[in-house]
């Protein structure tokens, strides 16, 4: 009975540690970790009471207490959390510290302005909501208290230090940063704190300029270096120099500092902080709003990074296609986004997407499908081809649309490698006959013979017995004039699939007629195919043995 009430809490915590993954976090020691029950990743904050001063541990469940009730897009999420005498466990969502983040970006090639600019974004918002809704001071911003999730967003942690603007009314403070430590110094504003008259984000927004200058220049040696620019952008620099100014009372409230940098021109003004705030309030756009952004986002995507279009851009895309009826125009942006997915993410996330768009009756999302193929073809495996997309694309050989007729039969050189003996010998070919011989369409029926001496190698050699020689017979006396070119290439193009007898006795004098051809063109090109069969014929007749080769 008595090992029920000593039970070890953390055994029966839902979450645990991976092992060797820790990364010092202020007083915090940062893991990576998972849900116990589905493998969910997530991070994991872990203070030791034993390791820690007295004045550290005030710091670390003041910290775990703000976490649990303070809650906003742009700060880090709390999800669960475990307070035992030995240990402190913060839950959050799955993060990396931005200085890990920013150095793993350096060596791919460094962190682009664009993401830059939506994490300042980010984190200027999170302060503002600090400073302007919940009238708390943050007092321990910097690079450390920055943390980049899964998606490239940026959220503010490091909430240790988080206090009213007014004071605790029970009169108890929390010791400053750099009572704990003492380098922290120089992140520290000129003036006195508390000085009369100074607003209350004076010192918050002196932080957020030293943070701004870490995140292009590196790590501060100094309080007097913020007087280099170093590699600050040159849009941001006039509001940057206002962040540390000398003069407390002349540093904007973070919710201005935002205003000013997202004016036209400015450093937050850009497609990809625009992009990112629309996602934001996707939810309560008007219809035609959503089309004309997904319109626009195809653009765009190619200049934004790979991690905010996997984990954010695509859930959206899919979002809107399943429940937003958003139709043909996502199509564009979801292949763009499905280049950076590994076959394994295709297969889960694209493919179910696809076979669904398949069976639409949309005519523009058809037409755009068809268009595409040629960009997720590859990941379609032969029974999904032909039980749950083919059925529906033999739709198209009828479709009162020639631009989708056209596209059907087009298509068919990407499907027809994947199509099963009876898809392809008798159902394809039965439309492509009716297709062949009734369209009214003249490059309708071109096609339709071009695609059939293209996917000739994939059909039985009964079919290719039965169908060929008659198919393009057929389309050699086309009114046509490029149907009947396509004819005679059609021949060129099988040359080696029939015997010396066809060739002398039905396709040599079908040929011949075309010498005479009101079109040049046509002309050429049967001179040439005639040649080609005559030198075959030739060549067996001097040498009996070369035939099997031929």
């Amino acid at each position: 009975m008595w090992s029920f009430f000593a039970r070890d809490p953390v055994k029966d915590f839902a979450y645990e540690i991976l092992p060797d993954t820790h990364e010092s976090s202020g007083l915090w020691t940062l893991h990576r970790g998972k849900r116990k029950t589905n493998g969910e990743p997530v991070s994991l904050f872990v203070y030791e009471v034993a390791l820690g001063t007295d004045q550290q541990t005030q710091l670390a469940k003041a910290a775990f207490k703000r976490m649990k009730t303070l809650r906003h897009p742009n700060i880090l999420a709390y999800v669960d959390g475990l307070e035992t005498e030995k240990c402190l466990y913060l839950v959050t969502e799955q993060v990396t510290p931005l200085a890990v983040h920013l150095k793993a970006q350096a060596e791919k090639g460094g962190s682009g302005e664009l993401e830059v600019s939506w994490g300042l974004h980010q984190i200027v918002k999170a302060l503002s909501f600090l400073v302007n809704d919940c009238h708390l001071l943050h007092n321990n911003l910097g690079m450390w208290a920055v943390f980049v999730d899964r998606a490239g967003e940026w959220k503010l942690g490091a909430l240790d230090h988080v206090a009213s603007e007014t004071g605790d009314p029970s009169g108890a403070t929390l010791p400053p940063p750099k009572a704990v430590y003492p380098d922290m110094e120089k992140y520290d504003p000129p003036e006195t704190p508390g000085s009369s008259g100074t607003e209350k984000w004076a010192g918050e927004v002196w932080r957020l300029g030293c943070l701004i200058w870490e995140v292009f220049n590196g790590p501060l040696p100094r309080a007097a270096s913020l007087r280099s620019i170093g590699k600050v952008p040159k849009l941001l620099v006039p509001h940057y120099c206002e962040l540390v100014g000398a003069n407390p009372r002349a540093r904007p409230n973070p919710a201005r500092f935002l205003q000013n940098c997202r004016a036209a021109g400015g450093f937050l003004s850009n497609s990809f902080v625009e992009s990112n705030l629309f996602l934001e309030e996707i939810q309560i756009k008007e219809q035609a709003e959503k089309q004309q952004f997904f319109q626009d986002l195809s653009e765009n995507l190619d200049s934004f990074p790979e991690d905010f279009c996997k984990h954010k851009v695509l859930p959206q895309l899919l979002t809107a296609f399943e429940f937003g009826n958003a139709g043909a125009v996502v199509l564009t942006p979801l292949f763009k986004v499905g280049k950076f997915l590994s076959t394994e993410e295709y297969q889960q996330k694209i493919i179910p997407v696809i076979v669904k768009m398949f069976s639409s009756t949309d005519r523009a999302m058809r037409i755009r499908l068809l268009q595409q193929m040629e960009q997720f073809i590859q990941y379609l495996n032969e029974a999904a081809v032909n039980s749950q997309i083919f059925p529906h694309v033999v739709h198209g050989f009828t479709d009162t649309n020639p631009a989708i007729r056209e596209q059907t039969v087009k298509s068919m050189l990407l499907l027809a490698p994947k199509l099963n003996e009876a898809n392809l010998n008798q159902e394809l070919m039965r439309h492509f006959a009716r297709l062949q011989a009734r369209d009214e369409q003249g490059p309708i029926r071109c096609n339709t013979t071009v695609c059939l001496g293209k996917i000739a190698p994939y059909l039985n050699p009964a079919t290719r017995q039965r169908v060929l020689i008659s198919a393009f017979s057929r389309a050699t006396k086309d009114p046509f004039p490029a149907s009947r070119s396509a004819g005679v290439l059609g021949f060129a193009a099988t040359n080696s699939y029939y015997s010396l007898a066809e060739s002398a006795a039905r396709i040599l004098p079908m040929l011949c007629t075309l010498t005479v051809d009101p079109e040049k063109n046509v002309r050429e090109q049967a001179f040439k195919t005639i040649k080609s069969f005559l030198t075959k014929l030739e060549t067996v007749s001097e040498d009996p043995t070369m035939l099997v080769e031929l």
